[in-house]
């Protein structure tokens, strides 16, 4: 089977590493570029299982903002994040919300949970 080349951008870090992954069929071969350790494992997930946090906003109703800023957790599966905005954009939470309050305690079934990103307070 013959080689093939990923050429991508490291976002683990603000040096932004050109790194390049080396496959042969789905086997990492060789990954170059990095600056630290932190690279060469991003490479190897990117490429095997990417995986993303995911931000938004949901609907809040009672509150003194129509909208609280939300995120997972933690990174979920690149795959899942069209299904998991489904489920964000049919949430509507009442006020008052917490920074930090669980609003899906297991956002399409991965373990992660999604969180407010803001104090919304009660009108």
């Amino acid at each position: 089977m013959a080689e093939t080349v990923k050429e991508m951008t490291c976002i683990v870090c603000p040096m932004g590493c050109p790194l390049k992954v080396t496959m042969n069929g789905d086997e990492i071969v060789d990954v170059t570029g990095n600056t630290c350790p932190r690279g060469k494992k991003y490479a190897i997930t990117e490429v095997t299982a990417p995986r993303r946090v995911l931000t938004s906003t949901v609907r809040v109703e009672g509150g003194h903002l129509p909208l609280c800023p939300v995120r997972t957790r933690g990174d979920i599966p690149k795959g899942l994040l069209f299904d998991a905005m489904q489920e964000v954009n049919a949430l509507i939470i009442k006020a008052p919300v917490a920074i930090g309050d669980v609003l899906i305690p297991d956002i399409c079934g991965t373990g992660v949970p999604l969180v407010a990103c803001r104090n919304i307070h009660k009108v």
